[in-house]
């Protein structure tokens, strides 16, 4: 039985974007499609939300193969403060299971003075991140639980920026010197102040998302075009353009725990579900305006991304589209047949 091409395989997943724009992007084996709806293109760059969390995880795994830290290292060995407790380290923050909370203490209540409907972060600054730090009680244990935590993720690229020997605002300018410049990323960036797709929620427009004391959970926004490339350099590490970066890419796939009582396992950030003919990883991530996936399959080739501008729905259904769809070519691929449960 001869496979759908790509472009048809893509089509009921940009139609179920329930947006007012949306592009979705695919990679199979040599195939490669980019496909839009609405008033983008495949420049466009849309808000990626906790999609950035897969590019603070790629800088970090960067920043290990150039010897410049470790994963086991301590958070607090980067900032001007020594945390209470057991050691918190950068790979407890690059899995989840630092014991943070998934927002820090007093976000909340600067986002109803800045706009919870509208910018929720707005008004939180790096030094509110390290001002909630000092008086954050962890969960759990490190190391003991998987809890979320959007506050673990900005405090990676925070401190990643200052094991770099800058500050923690200077996040997005390493972040374009070390990932997505090599990796030729012309539409991804951090900035809110260039063009991008406009965000929407519940039909209202919404304002570029701001993001001070977070910037590396949240803040990224990217293109199809560009995400499709991220995508591919992960299927195939080699066409990297430095040593540094293909080890890199190689080892934020590398699984690092098991979730209990679910199958699935963690990777740097990246979630991974173990699957008969190889490895499916995937995140998503939204914000008040955008929807966004992302997810490959490395045995097989495959890879997806789905973007619209509106803010996710309960249950997601969006996201559960796109990871269906995202087996659907990977079942094409093989030749095998699939049956759409996710």
């Amino acid at each position: 039985m001869t496979r759908p091409p790509l472009t048809a395989s893509l089509q009921p997943l940009l139609a179920a974007a329930r947006g007012p724009a949306a592009a979705v992007a695919a990679v199979r084996g040599a195939e490669r499609a980019v496909l839009c709806r609405g008033p983008v293109g495949e420049g466009t760059r849309f808000e990626t939300g906790s999609l950035t969390k897969t590019f603070t995880a790629l800088l970090l795994a960067e920043m290990a193969a150039r010897g410049e830290v470790r994963y086991a290292d301590r958070a607090d060995r980067y900032l001007p403060f020594r945390l209470p407790g057991p050691p918190l380290t950068l790979l407890h923050l690059a899995t989840h299971t630092s014991g943070l909370p998934r927002l820090p203490p007093g976000l909340l209540t600067r986002a109803v003075r800045s706009g919870w409907l509208s910018n929720p972060y707005a008004g939180f600054s790096e030094d509110d991140l390290l001002a909630s730090l000092r008086r954050t009680r962890l969960r759990h244990r490190p190391g003991s639980r998987v809890l979320y935590s959007n506050f673990g993720g900005g405090l990676l690229g925070h401190v990643l920026a200052r094991a770099a020997g800058g500050t923690g605002g200077d996040y997005p300018a390493l972040l374009a010197e070390r990932v997505t410049g090599p990796l030729g990323l012309a539409d991804t960036d951090c900035d809110p102040d260039l063009p991008q797709a406009t965000g929407h929620w519940h039909g209202r427009t919404r304002p570029a998302l701001l993001m001070p004391g977070l910037t590396a959970a949240g803040a990224v926004r990217s293109s199809a075009r560009d995400l499709l490339r991220v995508l591919a350099a992960l299927l195939d590490p080699d066409t990297a353009p430095d040593p540094v970066l293909r080890t890199a890419l190689a080892e934020v796939q590398r699984p690092r725990l098991s979730v209990p009582r679910t199958g699935s396992r963690l990777c740097l950030i990246w979630n991974l579900r173990p699957r008969p003919g190889g490895a499916l990883l995937h995140h998503s991530g939204g914000t008040r305006g955008f929807t966004a996936f992302a997810g490959f399959l490395p045995a097989s080739g495959t890879g997806l991304v789905a973007l619209t501008n509106t803010a996710p729905t309960p249950l997601a259904p969006f996201i559960q589209s796109a990871y269906g769809a995202l087996r659907g070519l990977d079942a094409a691929r093989s030749g095998t047949e699939w049956t759409a449960r996710v």
